[in-house]
C-alpha cells in the first residue's frame, strides 16, 4: 500500500514522468512484495527554481536529470528489501530512461497500517 511522490525537473518528453513511475511501480513489486492494483503516485514536474538539490553532498554528483522519489509505506520491510528497491530502481531507470544512478533520490517514510484510509472514512488495515 504505498504512496509514491515522484518530483522531476519539466522534461521535454511528457511521457517520463509517467514512465519513471512505472519503473518505481515494478522496483516495489519486485524488492517488497507490492501486489497488482496496489498503485497510488503522484507525479510532478518542475521549473528550475522549484526543484532545489546539492550537487555534491554526500560526494555524490547530481546534475538536473535529478528525481526525488518518496514512498510512503508501512513499517516493517527489512534493510535487505530497501537495499534491494534502491539498486532495482536506479538500476532501471538507467537502463531504460539514461537515468544517471547518481540522480535518484529515494527517501522512505515508513508508517503503521492504521495511519491509512483508502476511502469511505474507514481505517481498511487497522487492527482494533
Amino acid at each position: 500500500m504505498p504512496l509514491v511522490r515522484i518530483d522531476i525537473r519539466k522534461h521535454k518528453d511528457p511521457t517520463f514522468a509517467k514512465r519513471v513511475g512505472q519503473h518505481v511501480f515494478a522496483a516495489l513489486q519486485s524488492a517488497m512484495n507490492v501486489p497488482d492494483h496496489d498503485l497510488f503516485q503522484v507525479l510532478a514536474e518542475h521549473d528550475a527554481e522549484h526543484m532545489i538539490y546539492d550537487p555534491q553532498y554526500l560526494g555524490i554528483h547530481r546534475t538536473d536529470g535529478i528525481i526525488f522519489v518518496q514512498i510512503t509505506l508501512n513499517e516493517g520491510r527489512t534493510v535487505e528489501q530497501k537495499k534491494s528497491l534502491y539498486q532495482t530502481l536506479a538500476k532501471s531507470l538507467e537502463k531504460d530512461l539514461h537515468v544517471r544512478q547518481e540522480d535518484v533520490l529515494i527517501n522512505l517514510v515508513e508508517v503503521k497500517k492504521e495511519n491509512w484510509s483508502f476511502g469511505n472514512g474507514i481505517a481498511q488495515y487497522a487492527t482494533s
